[in-house]
C-alpha cells in the first residue's frame, strides 16, 4: 500500500502527533509489547556499537529510551538525541534528569531530513521506530549516512508485519483492532494508535528497505528480525 501523503504534510502531522502523545508514550510502549521494546532497543544499540568512547546519534530519541539503551548495554560514553517534537524532547528532559544524573545524554531539536550536525560527526547513528514517519526515507537514510564516521554503523530498529503463517494473522488482529483501542484509552487520542498500524501496513518490507539503504550508500546492509517478525533491526556501514 503506498503513502500518498504530501511529504510536508506528513511531517507536520507527525510533529504534532508525536508532541500530543509524548506523556503516554512510554506506558503505550510497554503495554503494546509486554515491555519488551526496551530489550529491542538494548540489542540495536549493541549492533550499533562503535569502539569505546565513540559518540553516538540517537535520531528521533523521543523519551530516551534508545539513548539510555547505550549507555546500560554497550560502552559509549556520550550520546546525542536528535527530536522535531517539542513534546518528546520536554518529557525526554523531564527523564533524563532522574536518570542519567551525569548528563551523558545530551538532547537537541532537528530534523531527521536535515539533520543538525556537520559530515561524519558521530561514531555511529541509531534510531528506534522512526523509519515508517519519515516523509523521504531515503533522504532520511542519506542524512544519517552523512552524519557517520567512516566504517560507523547505521542502525535502525523497526515495527514490521511478520511473515510466519497464522502469527501474522493475529498480529494483524491485534495490532488493527486492539491496539487503537488502547491507545485511545491510555492517551486519549485514538488516531495516532489507528495511524502506528497503518503505517506498518504501508512500510517496506525488510528485503527492499535493505535496497534503499544500499541506494543511499550504505555497506553491508543486513536485518534480523525479533520478536516473531514483529521487529526488525536493520543496519548497514558508511
Amino acid at each position: 500500500m503506498q503513502d500518498l501523503t504530501p511529504k510536508a504534510d506528513k511531517a507536520r502531522y507527525v510533529q504534532e502527533m508525536f508532541t500530543r502523545i509524548a506523556r503516554r508514550y512510554d506506558l503505550m510502549n510497554g503495554l503494546m509489547t509486554g515491555g519488551r521494546h526496551q530489550a529491542w532497543r538494548r540489542a540495536a544499540a549493541r549492533l550499533a556499537e562503535p569502539q569505546p568512547g565513540g559518540l553516538a546519534l540517537d535520531v528521533a530519541v523521543g523519551t530516551g529510551d534508545l539513548a539510555l539503551a547505550f549507555l546500560s548495554a554497550t560502552h559509549v560514553r556520550r550520546v546525542v538525541g536528535v527530536d522535531f517534537s517539542d513534546g518528546m524532547l520536554k518529557v525526554g528532559r523531564e527523564k533524563l534528569r532522574r536518570l542519567d544524573p551525569a548528563g551523558r545524554v545530551s538532547l537537541v531539536a532537528g530534523d531527521a531530513l536535515r539533520l543538525p550536525f556537520p559530515d561524519k560527526t558521530f561514531a555511529c547513528v541509531a534510531s528506534a521506530f522512526l523509519l515508517r514517519n519519515l516523509a523521504d526515507l531515503a533522504q532520511g537514510f542519506t542524512e544519517m549516512r552523512r552524519v557517520t564516521q567512516a566504517g560507523g554503523r547505521v542502525v535502525a530498529l523497526e515495527i514490521t508485519e511478520p511473515a510466519l503463517p497464522g502469527w501474522s494473522a493475529v498480529f494483524r488482529w491485534y495490532f488493527r483492532r486492539l491496539v487503537p483501542l488502547l491507545g485511545a484509552l491510555v492517551s486519549g487520542h485514538r488516531e495516532a494508535y489507528t495511524y502506528l498500524p497503518q503505517s506498518v501496513a504501508r512500510f517496506l518490507p525488510p528485503p527492499e528497505l535493505a535496497r534503499v539503504m544500499e541506494r543511499a550508500g550504505l555497506r553491508d546492509v543486513g536485518y534480523r528480525r525479533l520478536g516473531l517478525g514483529t521487529v526488525t533491526i536493520h543496519s548497514g556501514t558508511a
